[in-house]
């Protein structure tokens, strides 16, 4: 007579498989981030727009308060020139269309297009 195996057929057990590790993504700690350089976008005067319109101007397309809007205003005036943002190359050129495209000041008759605007590199 053979010998029984003690365990029945539905108390063996089956193996199970093991499960694979997932593959965890490699980080690089080291890598240097590289910066894009930084352009400024300068708001041009002329003297076709109230400061009102620029204030608006620069609310709509920057997000500025009042005060800061006041102040580019009021440089723009006195020097002919201000920066308003300073960013990299590809959203300063953005913004430069934005005030080109802003349209003219309703407030004054002689007012027949937006302000002018040119980007630049910021010097470090």
């Amino acid at each position: 007579m053979a010998r029984q195996d003690p365990t029945t057929k539905s108390e063996q057990r089956t193996p199970v498989p093991l499960q694979q590790e997932k593959a965890k993504p490699t980080v690089r700690r080291n890598a240097a981030v590289q910066k894009l350089p930084p352009y400024h976008v300068v708001l041009l005067d002329d003297q076709d727009h109230t400061y009102q319109y620029v204030m608006e101007m620069l609310s709509t397309i920057f997000g500025c308060g009042t005060e800061r809007t006041y102040a580019f205003a009021r440089e723009v005036d006195r020097s002919g020139r201000v920066i308003v943002f300073t960013t990299h190359r590809e959203l300063a050129e953005l913004k430069r269309e934005q005030i080109r495209g802003f349209g003219c000041d309703p407030r004054l008759a002689r007012s027949r297009g937006s302000m002018g605007a040119v980007i630049e590199p910021a010097s470090n």
